[in-house]
């Protein structure tokens, strides 16, 4: 990482790029942050104010609000980003409708977790400032206004961009009216013998009370009357989940589709026979995930779980979409009932939830959508190896696995499982943060149990929204007489880890495996992660007094070579960052490049300015949520911050220092947030291979090269796309792994 950084802020002639603002401008965004701070100019850079030590001397005051974009308004950057991929003409149709779903994924999870999380501390009267100088209230306010623009441009690029491109293609998604006689009639059959049956009007009236609304449920509000003229009645009609949502018009090879919403609604009468129905209007709820609880007087964590589970299907409502034409009557009785503010309702001129849009993707046209990709044998680790046994290659070198270009079955799954039929292993130790449903992971843990091995696993209960698989393995892995940690109190177990211990004939031997994704084979084929094997003994021994912190009473805070938190972690990020920041002060060369998901935690952050404001080269490649604002004069000159949003999920944590020449890489599951350094269980890995830094060299100078997934924040927090230049070729990064992975390049 010798090599001097393409700075976008560079000649374009010397990086044959160049940044250019996409035709989906962060307005809205933009100017909530300005108004935090009205000095700014937005794309400019900015002078910030300084304050005077007792000397006299002039020194920036690196705790003033103005230095710190909000947490919430900055993830909303990351899906407006997600989204801009939708609206993108340059990806394949079917890939924007993809990108359709995800983006409504996002926000659903977005206000869940986030949007209830602020509710809950504005109900709660919280009125601490956050770093940016913001209240609960002020970011709930902000977040709501940011995100009715988004959901706007969303429903615009489904009416005036994917759907009549769609049409255009012979994929018609008709309205109702679209429809024959002939065919209304066949639908009609359909909905009657299919349909009605699953279905359960709830009346609201003086005889029975408002009917519960299941979270995220797509509903149909229904106004009839016994006559014309009579008072309307409201009732709720759920949409099945368990039917499919597009259904064909003609036969299988008629790519003619109505939604199953319209079915419903063109065909109330045989639901409410006998009266008027007067209107009809589509809605949907979102509820509060942040149900907690103190882990500290929980008798069972099981229990506590189970409970946390259910309260979430009746926690508070956080949002209310409704079709844009709904009657005020209907806006009246959901807003009351439901104790939602004007500001939490979302009229919206479009489908309502986008989710099972990707339906849409398994329409065979190769040519709308993008080529399928399969991951690829690692050339050390494939079948082909020369017959070697996994043990036998790894304890020769390390091995660094890249995802999801490398196979997940043929590395990690591979490595398990033969670990769990080799009669020389005598254990095994996992630590499961999210797993699939039908994880082949899991079951090789269960094979080797029933092998003799002994097996010990960490599964954390408390990773949101897999709390209830997570149980059902755990109770399975117990079945089989597994030793079993369900986590730490305060902590989550976030680390993405497991240990082999082998008798060899000079003696017991330790390989391992750290990760920066989760031993989820069906994430892995979309997630962009790094694992490395090992048999060093250090790393190896680091990994035995981790998991004995999982399941026995010890809390060590010093270790061999892993960096691990709550222990040595930040502590260690911080000597590194100082490190490169005296590097510069004594005029030597001085380099940074961290990847990762989110970089949040200030402490690292103002590391980071002073690093800058010595001269440090900073790279920071942070997919989602950033609050470091880069291009401060005086402050952060020297730091660029870029965000890869494409075909795969960015999701490795690399983190690189120059190290005064002795250069020096990591990868693991952390990303700077203080959670992550403070409340979670950790462990990033040092790479010291030549070989593997080689390559995580190529990785990240790949990534920051990039001309087609790219973005570049502004200092203000606006993100710009880069594009390449006049007739210069794009880069894809992904392409370009993808590309290195067929030809089996030696060089991971």
């Amino acid at each position: 990482m010798d090599n001097q950084k393409t700075a976008d802020t560079e000649d374009d002639e010397s990086t044959g790029e160049t940044p250019v603002i996409d035709d989906f401008p962060d307005l809205e965004f933009r100017s909530t942050l300005e108004a935090l701070d009205g000095n700014l100019t937005a794309g400019k850079e900015t002078r910030l104010p300084r304050s005077s030590d007792s000397n006299g001397d002039s020194e920036i005051d690196l705790s003033r609000s103005t230095y710190y974009l909000n947490r919430e308004l900055s993830e909303l950057g990351f899906q407006r980003r997600v989204l801009a991929e939708a609206c993108d003409d340059g990806n394949p149709l079917l890939e924007r409708v993809k990108f359709l779903s995800i983006f409504t994924r996002n926000m659903d999870e977005f206000f869940r977790k986030r949007v209830g999380g602020l509710k809950q501390q504005i109900a709660a009267g919280v009125s601490d400032e956050t770093a940016d100088g913001r209240t609960p209230q002020e970011q709930w306010e902000a977040v709501l206004e940011t995100i009715g623009s988004l959901f706007d441009r969303q429903c615009r690029c489904y009416r005036e961009e994917i759907r009549p491109a769609l049409s255009d293609e012979g994929i018609q998604l008709l309205e109702y009216d679209d429809l024959t006689d002939r065919e209304c009639g066949r639908l009609r059959e359909y909905f009657e013998s299919s349909v009605l049956p699953t279905l359960t009007p709830l009346t609201f009236d003086p005889a029975h009370p408002f009917p519960f609304i299941s979270n995220q449920s797509l509903s149909l509000a229904v106004l009839t009357a016994e006559e014309s003229n009579g008072e309307p009645t409201f009732s709720r009609v759920k949409i099945p989940r368990n039917q499919v949502r597009f259904v064909q018009i003609g036969n299988g090879s008629d790519d003619r589709y109505v939604l199953l919403e319209d079915v419903v609604r063109a065909n109330l009468d045989l639901l409410f026979p006998d009266v008027d129905v007067i209107d009809t209007t589509l809605f949907r709820v979102t509820r509060n995930a942040e149900v907690g609880r103190n882990e500290e007087v929980a008798e069972d964590l099981i229990e506590m779980i189970e409970e946390v589970l259910e309260e979430r299907r009746f926690a508070t409502a956080v949002r209310l979409e409704i079709e844009r034409d709904a009657p005020d009557a209907v806006l009246e009785i959901l807003a009351h009932e439901l104790e939602l503010d004007d500001r939490e309702v979302f009229r919206l001129n479009g489908p309502l939830d986008y989710r099972d849009f990707e339906e849409l993707t398994a329409i065979e046209r190769d040519d709308l959508s993008v080529p399928e990709w399969n991951p690829q044998p690692h050339p050390r680790l494939s079948d082909r190896a020369d017959g070697r046994n996994v043990f036998d290659i790894i304890q020769e070198e390390d091995v660094l696995v890249h995802h999801p270009y490398h196979s997940f079955e043929g590395t990690v799954q591979r490595f398990l499982e033969y670990a769990a039929n080799d009669p020389d292993v005598l254990a095994i130790k996992a630590a499961i943060y999210r797993t699939a449903s039908d994880s082949r992971v899991i079951e090789s843990l269960l094979e080797a149990a029933r092998n003799g091995k002994q097996v010990a696993v960490m599964v954390e209960l408390k990773a949101r929204f897999d709390e209830e698989n997570n149980l059902e393995w755990a109770k399975k892995l117990e079945e089989e007489g597994i030793h079993v940690a369900y986590g730490t109190i305060g902590y989550k177990t976030h680390t993405k880890t497991s240990l082999v211990v082998r008798e060899e004939p000079d003696g017991v031997r330790l390989y391992s495996h750290i990760g920066t994704g989760n031993y989820h084979s069906e994430t892995a084929k979309h997630y962009e992660d790094l694992g490395l094997f090992t048999a060093d003994r250090d790393i190896g021994h680091d990994l035995v007094k981790l998991f004995n912190y999982f399941t026995g009473h010890s809390r060590p805070r010093t270790y061999r070579k892993l960096l691990v938190a709550p222990g040595n972690m930040r502590e260690r990020f911080r000597t590194l960052i100082r490190a490169e920041t005296q590097e510069a002060l004594n005029g030597n060369e001085a380099r940074i490049v961290a990847k990762m998901n989110r970089l949040e935690d200030q402490d690292l952050i103002r590391e980071l300015y002073r690093a800058s404001m010595a001269g440090v080269d900073i790279d920071l490649i942070v997919r989602d949520i950033c609050r470091l604002r880069p291009g401060l004069e005086d402050v952060s000159e020297t730091v660029d911050v870029h965000s890869v949003v494409g075909r795969f999920l960015e999701h490795s944590r690399v983190f690189y220092f120059r190290s005064g020449g002795d250069e020096r890489y990591f990868i693991g599951s952390a990303d700077w947030m203080t959670r992550n350094l403070d409340s979670r269980v950790e462990a990033v890995v040092p790479i010291d291979d030549p070989r593997l830094q080689s390559s995580l060299e190529g990785v990240l100078e790949t990534v920051l090269n990039d001309t087609r997934n790219r973005w570049v924040m502004q200092p203000d927090g606006t993100y710009e796309r880069v594009r390449a230049s006049g007739d210069d070729s794009t880069h894809d990064a992904h392409e370009t792994f993808m590309r290195a992975a067929r030809n089996e390049n030696p060089g991971i």
